[in-house]
Formats: C-alpha cells, sequence, structure tokens
C-alpha cells in the first residue's frame, strides 16, 4: 500500500489504457477494500487484456463465464459485465473526445483543500455524465476515488511528504 501511495496515487495519469485501468478498479473496489484490488491488481490486467478497452470491448458471454471461475479477481458478473460494457463506450467516448484523457480531465475542478468526504460536486458532475454515457459501476463515489487515484485532484493531506510531489508533476503536466 505504501509504494502505491508514494508513486501512484495522486499522481497525474493522461494514458487511455492506465486511465480505463483505473476507472475499472475503482468500480471493482466497490464495497471491498483497496488493499484487496492492489494485491489481485496484476490478475485483473492478465484477465481484462491488460485493460487494453478496444479488446475488451470485444469479449463476449464466453469471456464473462470464463472470468467468473477465475479465482483471480473478484467474480462478481455485475462488476465483470460493466468492465465489459464501459471498454465498447470507452471506444465510442474515444471517436468523440479524441481519447479518454481528454475527456476525463475536462472535469478537472479548481484545485481545492484536501477532504474526509466521499463525493464531490465534480464528482457528482463526472458520474452522471459517464452515466448518460452507458458506463456503469461510476456512481459519485466512485468517481471520486477514480478522480483521486488519476491525479484529477491531489487529496494527499498537508502533511503528507508525497503531497509536494504530486502538486510538482500536476503543475508540470502538460494537459490533453
Amino acid at each position: 500500500m505504501l509504494a502505491y501511495h508514494d508513486t501512484e496515487w495522486g499522481f497525474p495519469v493522461v494514458d487511455d489504457r492506465r486511465l480505463f485501468e483505473k476507472v475499472c478498479l475503482e468500480g471493482f473496489q466497490s464495497g471491498l477494500s483497496w488493499r484487496t484490488i492492489l494485491a489481485k491488481r496484476d490478475n485483473f490486467r492478465e484477465a481484462f487484456a491488460r485493460f487494453d478497452f478496444t479488446q475488451v470491448a470485444s469479449f463476449d458471454e464466453g469471456d464473462v463465464e470464463r472470468l467468473l471461475q477465475d479465482a483471480g479477481i473478484i467474480r462478481h458478473r455485475g462488476k465483470i459485465e460493466a468492465v465489459i460494457n464501459n471498454a465498447q463506450r470507452a471506444v465510442e467516448l474515444v471517436t468523440e473526445a479524441g481519447s479518454l484523457a481528454n475527456y476525463f480531465w475536462s472535469f478537472e475542478p479548481e484545485p481545492v483543500a484536501p477532504s474526509e468526504a466521499a463525493t464531490t460536486p465534480a464528482s457528482v458532475v463526472l458520474s452522471k455524465d459517464l452515466k448518460r454515457r452507458g458506463w456503469r459501476f461510476v456512481g459519485p463515489t466512485t468517481a471520486y476515488a477514480f478522480m483521486q487515484a488519476m491525479g484529477l485532484v491531489n487529496d494527499h493531506s498537508p502533511e503528507c511528504a508525497i503531497r509536494p510531489e504530486v502538486e510538482a508533476a500536476r503543475t508540470a503536466l502538460k494537459r490533453p
């Protein structure tokens, strides 16, 4: 957990495959601990074609059944089907917006002090827009956790030694 916190969480991401992975894993985390998801992350990557959403978009019922038998991941039919559905929606979104990065970074809110809140007005707006587009398992809490993980917001506490590193990375980032 410490390595994830110190090298990934909150650092800005603009790579579409990594963005898709993060949004999917946050959906799988719903109702579970992040430690569980992180421990299974390599298995998720293998099961879902390294989160290449163009490949995942073509998964079918046979793939769902295969994934339901994969003890290395969370075997929740609704979440598995959501990843496949969301891959299809991601392909559509790239056609419309040019990239997932273009789309997600357009929801970057003005910087505010870190919060213990589970949602924010920006995560509610992002969630509603994703749902309008047909995405699943992207409620406001999941959307906010994704925003934190991908660096759309810097929610490292003011006392956290990593906060300045994340802020420097966010400042240096050329937004899509």
